[in-house]
């Protein structure tokens, strides 16, 4: 049953028609943090210093040259940036692969599954503005493979898991993550798990806020990523699972 709010939107189960809306936002998404992730690393100490190195052997080796010292350091900069996009790259295909590729079978055919998608009201065709996705685990595991510690008043380990929440760019700023973010909590408590659960990548800075304002906790902080540990050691992406007890 669609909710409405202020902002003229409505939050509705998903539907096939979504799929195409949907999988641009979800690439959107995940593509817009990139840069910031790009930006970031550059800033480290240890990545500016090897920056200026590099720079500086371009200009030596080249014979005072000012263009093999600025080609030396940017080939640094964009060894980084190749780090950090494969990074995010690596995880949409994986995504897209994986439960993304059949979300009625992934996600609504399974009661302590759900994928809602926020509505623009009032627009000709309608527009699917945002999205979020809870994935219920039971038996005490978490979605990393990792053993949760909390039970559900059952007495079986039972948590959601909380990811693919995106919002169109335009509809930020109007509370709309946060409304989503309410959305997937009131699921979990229907279906009596014990906390919902996500992981947040370092750059995504204003999730990590929003989450912290709803009353979720830092549980876990990681740099491991599904790519190869040399590729997330440059791209310096830190992961922190956050969840909030139910």
């Amino acid at each position: 049953m669609a909710q409405k709010n202020k902002v003229q939107l409505s939050i509705r189960e998903y539907r096939p028609s979504d799929q195409r809306a949907v999988s641009e936002l979800f690439r959107d998404g995940v593509h817009e943090n990139i840069y910031p992730a790009f930006f970031k690393a550059m800033s480290h100490p240890d990545h500016v210093g090897v920056a200026l190195s590099l720079s500086m052997a371009g200009y030596v080796l080249g014979g005072s040259s000012y263009f093999q010292a600025l080609l030396f350091g940017a080939a640094w900069a964009g060894l980084i940036y190749f780090c950090c996009h494969e990074i995010y790259a690596g995880y949409l295909a994986r995504r897209l692969g994986t439960d993304m590729a059949d979300i009625p079978a992934n996600y609504l055919d399974n009661p302590d599954n759900r994928f809602w998608v926020a509505e623009a009201d009032g627009s000709q065709p309608s527009r699917v503005v945002g999205v979020v996705a809870v994935m219920g685990r039971r038996g005490g595991h978490s979605g990393n493979g990792s053993v949760a510690t909390g039970m559900a008043e059952d007495g079986s380990g039972a948590s959601g898991e909380l990811s693919h929440v995106m919002v169109a760019f335009p509809w930020r700023r109007r509370k709309m993550g946060s409304q989503l973010t309410q959305r997937a909590l009131d699921f979990c408590r229907e279906r009596g798990f014990a906390r919902l659960v996500l992981d947040v990548s370092s750059p995504q800075a204003g999730a990590i806020s929003l989450l912290r304002k709803m009353g979720f906790v830092q549980t876990e902080l990681h740099a491991v990523t599904h790519a190869n540990r040399w590729i997330s050691s440059l791209a310096r992406i830190t992961v922190t699972r956050m969840e909030k007890v139910l």
